[in-house]
């Protein structure tokens, strides 16, 4: 799953990711104008500082950020400091305003984003005690007998399942991401599973052209499988707050409820853009599409509760 992601000839290294699957940042702009709603709310419980960095983990081609940096208050967008970070190349049309590194910077007073980007660190698959193995081709078999810390991850977070996905490196990969935030608020937002709703067999799998495709490992596809985000949350420490994405983006304003049809008589071209935006914040909160991702936030040297309020049915974390 490394040498296919990110090695030489890897998916993410070569190819344009944008073109084989659609995320919440290319789904609508409403996705990032809820975001920086959130970074304005950051900025107001950090004082707002001199410098405010938005860094932005898996940043693709740095589309958010550049959304980001094209709609904040010119106020907001004098003190942001916008940070890609990405194993691939720096994109050629990313504005010059924009850093582009390997790795989260240290020292973060601010914001670090990471949309989608957990379900692509690469991970290992375990059946029956022993690692799955698979060649170029996609041919599956069994490898060497699982490693006891890894036994012990599915014991603890993925039990009672013959087939399963260790999350452990996800798990090590937010906890340093997360260890870069000074003061401000560190977010990941992914598809997801907690403990009792883990899919059975896991959820590996592979995205060509829009179309869902196995995951052969030869830099072809996208290869990605959904996070365990209890276990992701506990490692990134607390206190920390787990929602869905839908009612993360209703309490930053993104509502899919439709327009009255009165505005039709009225404004009928207000009421085709009021209508227009319904859609797409509908797709945005659809629990059966992206809508079903969840939102895991960290506030660190920052109260929780002056971002807005973050409850959920299911999946409150402590704070």
């Amino acid at each position: 799953m490394e040498d296919a992601l990110y090695g030489g000839g890897g998916f993410f290294v070569t190819g344009a990711p944008a073109a084989h699957f659609r995320t919440s940042v290319h789904a609508s702009p409403l996705f990032a104008s809820a975001i920086l709603r959130l970074v304005s709310r950051v900025d107001e419980a950090l004082g707002r500082p001199e410098r405010l960095d938005v860094v932005d983990v898996g940043a693709g081609r740095g589309e958010l950020l550049a959304t980001l940096r094209h709609a904040a208050p010119a106020e907001l967008a004098a003190r942001m400091s916008l940070t890609g970070v990405d194993r691939a190349p720096r994109p050629p049309s990313l504005p010059a305003s924009v850093a582009w590194e390997p790795v989260p910077p240290a020292g973060i007073t601010g914001v670090l984003l990471a949309t989608e980007w957990l379900d692509n660190v690469p991970l290992d698959v375990v059946e029956d005690g022993r690692y799955v193995t698979v060649d170029g081709s996609g041919v599956e078999s069994a490898g060497a007998p699982a490693a006891p810390a890894d036994l012990e991850w599915l014991s603890r977070w993925w039990p009672d399942s013959p087939r399963a996905e260790v999350g452990a490196a996800r798990d090590r990969a937010w906890a340093g991401a997360v260890a870069t935030v000074e003061r401000g608020l560190a977010l990941a937002v992914d598809y997801g599973h907690v403990l009792g709703e883990r899919p059975v067999g896991g959820t590996l799998t592979g995205y060509r052209s829009g179309r869902q495709v196995p995951p052969v490992p030869d830099g072809s596809c996208d290869i990605t499988a959904h996070v365990a985000m209890d276990s992701v949350a506990e490692a990134g420490g607390r206190p920390y707050t787990l929602v869905s994405q839908r009612k993360a983006l209703r309490a930053l304003g993104v509502d899919g409820a439709r327009p009255p049809i009165a505005l039709a008589s009225t404004d009928p071209v207000g009421y085709v853009r009021a209508l227009a935006s319904a859609s797409a914040a509908a797709e945005l909160t659809d629990r059966a599409g992206l809508g079903g991702h969840l939102w895991l936030l960290h506030p660190i040297a920052i109260d929780l509760p002056a971002l807005g309020t973050w409850d959920d049915d299911r999946h409150d974390g402590p704070t």
